[in-house]
């Protein structure tokens, strides 16, 4: 009996470091499909084509689907939209970015979740503690929304913020940059809360922050957290 108990639980301990394997492989697969373009604008490809806080658009495309956090210039840039906007493009975006733009804009503030073309997409919280810049009352958001059945989050620009703990996602993309959102050593903390299988940093080399917060971050998390530090495209 004990032989049986025993071969039983090296049985399920392999099935489980096998599905282990396998889920962390489709996430690099998926961290393969996200493109940075600088600050906090990213194209994730798939079945959709998601971009996120279009900004400084170096080249024209056709997103599926626009998420943008908050109405900030760097942000909520309608001339960058446009670059990406084609007659079904369905942006996502805060109340106070919808008079900035045109054609299907859908508004949300925390805690709403859509789905738009099967892409789930929640709405999440996203400001300061300590600063002035991103006030709790604004209701901006980052967004936590599923791709091929992974979940990433694009945090926006916050600070290291309690609601964190109950994110549950398999890539983060956090701010590192310090003056306007976390530093790289409070989005450290932040990464250990959310406990994401990648951390991809962001919001520096532009405006604010160098390419030294980004390997701080990776350095604060090495041996517990991956963390992919994205070439600008």
């Amino acid at each position: 009996m004990k032989m049986k108990r025993a071969s039983l639980l090296i049985l399920l301990f392999l099935l489980f470091l096998s599905i282990s394997i396998a889920a962390g492989k489709e996430v690099m697969d998926m961290v393969e499909n996200i493109h940075w373009l600088g600050h906090d604008t990213f194209k994730i490809t798939g079945k959709k084509v998601i971009y996120t806080d279009p900004f400084k658009i170096k080249r024209e495309d056709q997103a599926d689907i626009i998420l943008i956090t908050h109405e900030h210039y760097d942000h909520c840039s309608p001339e960058d939209v446009k670059k990406l906007q084609g007659p079904d493009t369905v942006i996502v975006a805060t109340p106070d970015c919808a008079g900035k733009l045109s054609g299907n804009v859908k508004t949300v503030r925390p805690g709403d979740r859509i789905t738009v073309g099967g892409v789930e997409i929640e709405a999440v919280p996203s400001y300061n503690t300590d600063k002035p810049f991103h006030p709790k009352e604004n209701n901006w958001v980052g967004y936590i929304f599923t791709v091929e059945g992974r979940r990433i989050y694009i945090a926006g620009d916050t600070d290291y913020i309690p609601e964190m703990k109950d994110f549950r996602v398999d890539i983060a993309l956090l701010p590192v940059s310090g003056t306007y959102v976390m530093t790289a050593e409070e989005a450290v903390k932040a990464a250990l809360d959310i406990r994401p299988q990648v951390a991809i940093p962001m919001h520096y080399n532009s405006i604010v922050g160098t390419e030294d917060d980004a390997r701080r971050f990776a350095e604060g998390l090495k041996g517990r957290i991956e963390v992919k530090i994205l070439k600008e495209e």
